[in-house]
């Protein structure tokens, strides 16, 4: 099922758009870069098509629209990632939602936010990866980068040459972190196949921590 939805959150409604299935392996929720928004074409083109691969997605703006007027309300991680952990929130108290697994994924500054929500201690969340394409996972400070747990993957444009260096920094920090270059991509990942290239690798490594089996059992 798919569908537009407002979700209500303490001090802000946001819009977002949300893909459910019956037995998903997982929960992608999306977290898009500055400037964007839950109508990203490149998040919704990899949505789409992890939902084919049984991932049920979710993409919402991290901002209403008078936030994002304030320009630097685009680069405050500790606000972007407190409204994806209340996002979070909200997706387990949501009706297609029966404790499956979640993922964040981030792109751009949303990266850093999706790492930083990952070291909050305050709510418990089945939280079990985050991949980052083209993020700026060193916006989220090496402190938060130390706490972080579970796995990442850090997918960046092969000619993306300063974000590679972001991100070869904060693997140094991560427990659990692998970097992989996708071939003539550059930052916004516009060159032709290179987002295919994203959906496969990270499909690959998603594979690694839920099993295939697990999602077939579901639907027998």
């Amino acid at each position: 099922m798919q569908s537009e939805i407002s979700i209500p959150l303490p001090h802000a409604t946001l819009k977002g758009h949300l893909s459910s299935l019956d037995h998903p392996r997982a929960w992608i929720i999306f977290v898009h870069g500055s400037g964007s928004s839950h109508l990203s074409p490149r998040n919704n083109m990899v949505a789409k098509k992890l939902n084919i691969q049984g991932y049920a997605t979710l993409l919402f703006d991290l901002l209403t629209e008078e936030e994002d007027e304030v320009y630097t309300n685009r680069f405050n991680i500790p606000l972007l990632s407190l409204r994806l952990s209340e996002v979070t929130g909200w997706l387990q108290r949501y009706s297609d939602y029966h404790q499956e697994p979640i993922i964040y994924f981030g792109a751009s500054t949303g990266a850093a936010a999706a790492l930083v929500a990952a070291t909050l201690p305050y709510r418990k969340i089945p939280l079990i990866a985050v991949v980052s394409r083209g993020g700026r996972p060193d916006l989220a400070g090496e402190e938060n980068l130390r706490l972080v747990s579970i796995p990442v993957l850090l997918l960046v444009g092969s000619l993306d040459y300063q974000v590679i260096s972001f991100n070869q920094q904060a693997q140094r920090l991560l427990k659990q972190s692998e970097l992989v270059l996708i071939d003539s991509a550059t930052h916004l990942f516009e060159e032709p196949g290179t987002l295919d290239e994203v959906i496969h690798k990270t499909c690959d490594w998603l594979d690694h921590l839920l099993p295939k089996e697990k999602y077939l059992e579901g639907l027998l």
